[in-house]
This record gives C-alpha cells, structure tokens and sequence, in this order.
C-alpha cells in the first residue's frame, strides 16, 4: 500500500510542511476547526442526499482537513493524460453517431456499441456544434505506487463535484491563510469562468448574439441541486428547471417576469430519457416539450449532447486504449486497469473462479452502488452476486482489487491513513480546452475501506497542487 506522505517511513518533500503544521496542531484545535469546517458546510449549503436510503435527509458530507498535495510534475502528467482522454472520447462519440469507423476496423465490436442503452439512435447523423458531444469530463484517477496514476473510469454525462473541489479549498483558506501564504498552491476558483467560456464557444449554429446559458436542473430535490445552484450563481447565469422554458417554433425560450427571453445554450444536469418527452420518456414531467426539435434545427445546444453516456460505459473504458490509439494516433498517457468484461465467455469464466480478488461493477452502475468487492465479502454475498453475473453476464466488468493510494486525515488525537481517488474535470470547448490545476480528492474514511463515495460513507479532502 503507498502512502502518498511517507517513502520508507520517511516524510516526502512535497508534505514536510504539511506534516510539520498538522503534528504542531493541538488537540483540542483540530477538534475546534473541525466543528468550524463543518459550521461553514452548513453555513454555505453544501448537502447531498442518498438515494436508496430509508433516511432520504440531506446531509453533509464528511470534509477531512488535511490537504491531498500534488507535485507540479505530477500534474503535468494528469493534466496531458485527461485532456488526451477527453479529445479522444469526443473523437469517438462523433464517429459512433455517424461514420462508424471504429466499428469496421474491428477495435469495437458492433453489439457493445449499437445494442447499448446508452446509445441514442436519434443522434445519428447529427452534427454537434464544433463536434463536441461531451464538453465537461470527470475522470477518475487513482494510484498505486510512486511511478504513476491510472484512470479507473470516466464520467461524461454529467459529472458531479466540483462544487465540492472549490468550497474545500475556500474553507481551507478561511482556516488556515497561513499556510496560502507559506506555500505556492495553484488556485481552483477560475473553473467556473473557465467553464462559462467554454460553454460560449459551443453556441450553436443559429446564435447571433453573445449566446444565453442556462442550467437546467431536475429540481432541489436532486442529490447535486446544490452544485447545480452553486455553478449557476458562480457562472452569472439562470438555474432553470423544466417548466421555465418552453419551445415555440423550434425555438428554446425562458420565461421570464419581463417575458419569453430566448436561450442559446443548455448545461443539462439532468438524464437523457427525460429531457423531452415528445422524443424521450413520455412520462417525463422535467424536461421540455419540443427541445430536442430545437436542438436538432441548430438552434439550441444541450451539454453535454443525448446519448454522451455511453463514453462513460463501463464496457466502453476498457477499449480506450485503442480509442486513443485509433483517433489520436497516441499511447495513452495514463494507463486503465485490467478489466475483464463478463460478456466474453473466457473473461466471464476467469472472473466468476477469481470473485474473491476482483471488484466487480456492473456496466451502468455509479456512487458505488451494484458492486462487489470480493476480498471485503462473504461466501454467501459471493455466491449471490456470481448468479447475477450469470444471470445477465453482459451487465458486468470486473477489475483486480487494487491498494489505492493513502494520505493522512486528521483522527482523533493522530493521523491515520486512508485510501483516496481524484477526479480532476477537463473542459473541452470549440478549438480549446481548459483544467484548473487541481479536483476532487474523495477519502474513504472507514479504515480499511477502498470506497470513497459519499453515499457509500466517504468524504472530501482540498488538493493542493504545487506550482513549484
């Protein structure tokens, strides 16, 4: 297990101030500052809720206040690897919805691709504004030893978190200026602004003034309503449900006190099927008669498009070796895990006598939930899950349990280690792309615990990337 603090018990360079602050910290103030950390997260708003919990309360999510640090180096190498994922994910889900040249090369096969339920048959052909379908992309990186990071999955629907990754790093510089001012830490403010122009630049074809954004919510009920307002009020635009806008003429409009005010642009944090409900799910009561219409006579954009999800399929992550291979000419930068999909007879029989040493996860499946985690589980819960792959063998991956990296989180009257991922989000705009140095560290703060999603008992720790 690599403890991302400590080489051979020794403290790494990049955290010896750190350490020296945190062991310098009296008891009675850690406990002080956590109970003002968690004063602000109630101050500021910042709640999610649990689906598929009796206890349907928001709550907080647990914020550790020892910072995660990352080497200007080691950024880099993040920083080249993501933004290389990011362009070849939207290489590939242009050529899926149109040409399918990946597919005659035999580097996909057809069924994974054209028999997914991600797969939106009523895109193909459509040419997205500028050719990007999914402009705002979480990638989720872990490591393993010193030498490097690998990416365990990519989100490309609508990826959540950010919100969290600026508000750590706004209380952390509440509670200690100090160390802000003793340590040359990139910033991470800038992502909204960043994303706001992005989103510019992908005004569709029929825009002509400076295009008009909005955020389209399922409403507060929502798990990230709170990010969804947090963005909206932080990029300067409307937070919109459903039955704000409306469609007249293949035309998008938002209601407003003064009247219809035309809309050029929508951030969608809601799901495919119910975006439209004359062209998706027809029970949907969120989405907005007409908009696909729209979108489709080039005068509104969704972000990210319909039928993006199927990049962020967990089947489809392990072919993106070869995706980058086949759009950019390129190795992968950053490296997948071994991933063998139940599909195959071969890899379904190697994983169904090896459940005890692999997770496995099922293909749609996301927040931590439908997985297996062989060496945490019982002969019973093993046998269960091994009648579900057989069940439906084409719904699951599975991938080797893996010691993700530690870093320390304040304990009681100590530090302790704990397991961590990152997810840093690339924007992918129209001849442009940008990151802000940093992400979301989620820390699995049960010992022993390799799961770091909040509904699944994980919290949040600030990531410091270093300038020099």
């Amino acid at each position: 297990m690599y403890n991302e603090a400590f080489d051979k018990k020794k403290i790494r360079a990049p955290y010896l101030n750190i350490m020296s602050w945190a062991e310098s910290l009296p008891h009675n103030t850690v406990v002080n500052k956590k109970i003002q950390a968690e004063n602000l997260f109630k101050k500021i708003g910042i709640t999610f809720s649990v689906y598929n919990n009796f206890d349907s309360a928001e709550r907080l999510i647990p914020f550790d206040m020892f910072p995660r640090i990352i080497t200007k180096l080691e950024w880099l190498n993040i920083r080249d690897g993501v933004t290389q994922r990011a362009l070849a994910i939207n290489a590939f889900l242009r050529d899926i919805y149109n040409k399918g040249e990946i597919v005659k090369a035999n580097k996909i096969p057809a069924y994974l691709i054209y028999n997914n339920p991600a797969y939106e048959i009523k895109m193909v052909g459509f040419k997205v504004p500028a050719n990007v379908y999914s402009p705002i992309i979480g990638t989720d990186i872990i490591r393993t030893d010193a030498k490097s990071f690998k990416v365990l999955e990519d989100n490309c629907r609508t990826p959540s978190g950010v919100s969290y990754m600026i508000e750590n790093r706004e209380i952390m510089m509440r509670m200690f200026p100090e160390l802000f001012q003793k340590l040359n830490i990139e910033p991470v403010e800038n992502y909204s602004s960043y994303l706001l122009d992005i989103l510019k630049s992908l005004a569709p074809k029929n825009c002509e003034d400076d295009p008009k954004i909005v955020i389209l919510t399922p409403g507060p009920l929502n798990s990230a309503y709170y990010e969804h307002s947090f963005l909206a009020d932080t990029m300067g635009v409307e937070l919109v449900q459903g039955t704000d806008l409306l469609v007249e003429n293949n035309i998008t409009f938002m209601r407003t006190t003064k009247g219809k005010e035309r809309v050029d642009i929508i951030y969608r944090r809601i799901d495919d099927d119910f975006i439209d409900p004359l062209s998706f799910n027809q029970s949907s009561v969120i989405g907005i008669p007409g908009l696909f219409d729209s979108y489709r006579t080039g005068n509104v954009n969704i972000c990210s498009a319909p039928g993006s999800g199927i990049a962020d399929d967990k089947a489809i992550y392990s072919y993106m070796p070869e995706i980058i291979r086949f759009y950019l000419g390129q190795e992968p930068i950053l490296p997948s895990i071994k991933t063998w999909r139940c599909g195959n007879e071969k890899d379904k029989q190697y994983v169904l006598n090896n459940l005890e040493k692999l997770v496995v996860k099922e293909v749609h499946g996301s927040g931590g939930y439908g997985m297996l985690i062989g060496s945490k589980s019982t002969k019973g819960q093993i046998k269960i899950f091994a009648k579900k792959i057989l069940n439906n063998p084409e719904n699951y991956i599975a991938q080797p349990i893996l010691d993700l990296s530690t870093v320390p989180i304040f304990k009681k009257d100590s530090l302790s280690p704990r397991h961590v991922d990152l997810r840093p989000f690339t924007l992918i705009g129209n001849r442009k792309n940008k990151l802000v140095a940093g992400g979301l560290t989620r820390v699995a703060l049960k010992e022993g615990s390799l799961v770091v999603n909040s509904s699944q008992g994980g919290g949040v720790k600030d990531t410091w990337v270093l300038r020099d």
